[in-house]
């Protein structure tokens, strides 16, 4: 059986989050402020996502900024390491990862931010794409998906979500042009998974959450600091203002 899995995952060398669809993306939640939903998604991401996706510029310890104890992330999200202080790597070595699936499956850390593009945030890309995986059996793993055509990662999630297949109508080929082609109308579910469709985008909002914040843990101190100068130059200005005013009023 896990022959068959590693055969299956060999086929493709681009694992995940690939480009080149013009799919319109749907608007990812911004949960990042809520701690309990960046929680849920570090749990997804430790389950489904790090045994073979690395996140090496992030460190378990950055959890304490989500509200985890020490205690909790060593109990419930590290597989690989026993100290808080690591990275989040991963136990399979690059060389067999490019053995048994062609390439080492990409780092994740950053991926929220690197699949921004003129179609959306990267938050959006990662929320579409863990939403639109349908049955095809044209494919070597089965599996296609919307946001990625051809991508040669299997569903890791289709337990949750359960299996769906794409829906297509024959509509006019368009003014010039004879014949028909085929339009996306939309998925039909086959195979009901263990979640419901609002519980699993719920659970696709807190995975891709928590990507956004591993992409920059600092953000929202970011923005307050960006607050906090902003609202200081604007007295500064005021101050400024009013001085030049004193010092320039006899020579007026």
């Amino acid at each position: 059986m896990m022959k068959k899995i590693l055969a299956l995952l060999a086929l493709v060398p681009s694992l995940v989050f690939g480009a080149g669809s013009n799919y319109p993306l749907d608007k990812a939640p911004d949960l990042t402020n809520d701690l309990a939903a960046l929680q849920r998604g570090a749990k997804l991401f430790s389950n489904y996502c790090l045994n073979c996706h690395s996140a090496e510029s992030m460190r378990y310890n950055r959890l304490r900024d989500i509200g985890l104890t020490d205690e909790q992330i060593k109990e419930n999200l590290m597989f690989a390491t026993d100290n808080v202080g690591d990275t989040m790597t991963i136990a399979m070595d690059p060389k067999d990862a490019k053995k048994w699936f062609g390439a080492a499956p990409p780092d994740l850390s950053l991926i929220a931010r690197s699949r921004a593009s003129a179609n959306g945030p990267g938050a959006d890309y990662i929320y579409t794409y863990l939403r639109t995986y349908y049955r095809d059996p044209s494919k070597p793993t089965g599996w296609n998906n919307m946001a990625f055509p051809n991508v040669g990662m299997p569903h890791v999630l289709w337990e949750l979500q359960g299996e769906q297949v794409a829906k297509y109508e024959e509509v006019p080929a368009g003014y010039g042009k004879e014949g028909t082609v085929k339009q996306f109308v939309g998925f039909e579910m086959t195979k009901p998974g263990t979640m419901t469709q609002v519980e699993y985008d719920q659970a696709m909002a807190d995975l891709t959450s928590f990507l956004v914040f591993m992409a920059e843990p600092v953000r929202e101190d970011r923005f307050k600091l960006g607050v906090i100068v902003l609202l200081f130059f604007g007295v500064f200005t005021i101050f400024a203002w009013r001085l030049n005013a004193a010092y320039w009023k006899d020579i007026k």
